[in-house]
């Protein structure tokens, strides 16, 4: 092991979800009712237990909507950041995340969006598992399917230590490319971790059953 083993989840939800038209983080998992009833958990709730799978303990960055996600940023045994000004964009609201895993004692960290589904938690042992046995100078791993990238991430003390000189107005996806001789893309299993939800269209497409199928056929 090359790395250390403690690893903070960060889940970024300070986003206004306009384009939805309501708060992404609160849509309900799995989207659809099944045959025992509604769904019991948020985006947002499935988020912080899919990383609280792999991590030590997570922390959700939130922004204006910090009244309506804090109960279930609690009630899921989670901590709370708050972007004081999330219109300067979602990676101001990663460095406050790397702030709060920082002060915590810890050097690197699981990133995901709060807007997509939650990867399954072979998913995140795989990318844990990866960066724990990388090479130093891996600075990062970021899953892969089918060519494309996606979260969640895991992000090392030096990549950590970018991002957070850069300006808060800077993009992660811009210094990861500056960088890319530092990244390690692993092949996943998991049309999940490309999955991204934007709109009400692309929640309404969402068929867990056939994400979950999709890597048999």
């Amino acid at each position: 092991m090359t790395h250390a083993a403690g690893i903070a989840g960060i889940v970024l939800a300070a986003g206004e979800s306009s384009r939805m038209g309501r708060d992404k983080a609160l849509l309900p998992w799995p989207p659809h009712e099944t045959a025992t009833g509604p769904a019991s958990e948020t985006f947002l709730s499935a988020a912080i237990r899919s990383l609280s799978l792999a991590t030590d303990y997570v922390v959700v960055v939130v922004g204006k909507n910090q009244a309506v996600l804090a109960p279930v940023v609690y009630g899921c045994g989670a901590s709370l950041a708050c972007n004081p000004d999330p219109s300067r964009g979602q990676f101001s609201s990663l460095q406050i995340g790397l702030h709060d895993v920082l002060n915590h004692g810890r050097d690197c960290a699981m990133v995901t969006l709060v807007d997509r589904p939650p990867a399954e938690a072979a998913t995140l042992q795989i990318l844990r598992r990866a960066f724990e046995a990388a090479d130093p100078s891996v600075w990062a791993i970021v899953p892969e399917f089918s060519g494309r990238h996606g979260h969640p991430y895991v992000v090392g003390r030096e990549l950590i230590e970018v991002f957070l000189r850069a300006p808060a107005t800077a993009s992660a996806r811009d210094l990861e490319h500056q960088h890319h001789i530092h990244m390690q893309y692993v092949p996943v299993d998991d049309p999940r971790v490309v999955s991204n939800i934007n709109t009400p269209e692309d929640y309404a497409a969402l068929d867990p059953r056939r994400q979950n199928l999709s890597r048999h056929i």
